[in-house]
């Protein structure tokens, strides 16, 4: 099947090079698109020279920094109105592992609608995080599993695939997160609207060696309070106007 990777970034000059050259190199066949947030340190001219390099590759550079979800939504539907059946999204910092893309993708059928890299199956795990971290990521996904009643261990994990027709049934533009919630989003309304299955498939996620975090309690904060509210919206049917379509 036709596939695009997606890959939002911020201030990834430092990777961008070494990360674009590595996908094409483990996933010659999938596509790439870069969705820079106006990066100050010069990510999408450094993407965009090497695009002209590799080929496959293009760069969405938009004018103002609006976020993950905002940049995630934007390259999806691109990426369905340029007719990928496959649509991936991964980390431009190494956390997550380029040879692991092309599995994912592949899991990818008419009945599945959202392969995840799992860090908490079987097989998969973190590296170079604090006790703290741990605690604190092994925790929320619980929270998230449990408020938004997905069958899931790893709700918040950016590594993964979708089905372009699944997500050809979402209200893309609608969503209601603007930071990583956007992830949980995406899998509450594809069990939600029962689009497909969602499938785990095992990853190892090592802590950046390079660059800042985009992670903060602002970010934090919006995923506690958005997934709260949801799980109580669907549990009592009030407030089910603010229920992700």
């Amino acid at each position: 099947m036709r596939s695009v990777l997606i890959v939002p970034t911020y201030n990834e000059a430092t990777n961008i090079e070494k990360f674009l050259t590595q996908v094409r190199t483990d996933a010659p066949d999938t596509d790439i698109l870069v969705v820079d947030d106006n990066s100050p340190d010069q990510t999408a001219r450094i993407a965009e020279t090497l695009a002209a390099k590799l080929g496959s590759i293009k760069v969405l550079n938009r004018t103002s920094q609006r976020g993950y979800a905002a940049a995630s939504r934007d390259a999806m539907l691109k990426a369905i109105e340029s007719r990928y059946e496959v649509i991936a999204t991964m980390d431009a910092d190494f956390s997550h592992d380029p040879k692991v893309l092309t599995k994912l993708i592949s899991l990818v059928d008419s009945e599945t609608a959202l392969v995840i890299g799992s860090r908490y199956v079987p097989g998969g795990g973190v590296t170079n995080w604090s006790l703290f971290r741990r605690v604190l990521s092994k925790w929320g996904n619980l929270y998230t599993a449990f408020c938004l009643r997905l069958k899931i261990k790893d709700c918040t994990s950016g590594f993964r695939a979708y089905s372009a027709a699944s997500l050809k049934n979402i209200d893309l533009a609608n969503l209601t997160a603007d930071g990583y919630a956007f992830l949980s989003e995406m899998a509450f309304v594809i069990s939600r609207k029962k689009l497909g299955s969602i499938v785990e498939s095992p990853i190892v996620y090592v802590d950046r060696a390079f660059g800042e975090s985009k992670m903060n309690t602002r970010i934090m904060r919006e995923s506690m309070v958005l997934v709260t509210r949801w799980g109580f919206a669907l549990r009592t049917g009030s407030g089910r106007k603010y229920l992700p379509r």
